[in-house]
């Protein structure tokens, strides 16, 4: 399953743990690192265990049993969604 996550208007990139927490993988900040520590994530491609990595646009997630993320700047287009 491929979706996007769209950042904050005023935003220009969200972390990693910001982004486990918007698609319901862990309920708070805090379960971060130990998810980390016991799952692979990938950003683009590569496995990646830093909560406070930065992800901005054009960059894909991979997240063990969630699914793909492609992170977004919401647009005029996607403002209806």
């Amino acid at each position: 399953m491929k979706e996007k996550i769209y950042l904050r208007q005023d935003a220009e990139y969200m972390t990693l743990g910001q982004v486990l927490k918007e698609v319901n993988v862990i309920s708070s900040g805090g379960a971060a690192k130990w998810y980390l520590a016991e799952n692979t994530v990938l950003i683009d491609g590569e496995p990646d265990d830093r909560r406070g990595r930065k992800l901005y646009p054009g960059m894909m997630v991979e997240i063990p049993e969630a699914g793909t993320f492609f992170m977004a700047k919401k647009d005029r287009d996607d403002a209806a969604e």
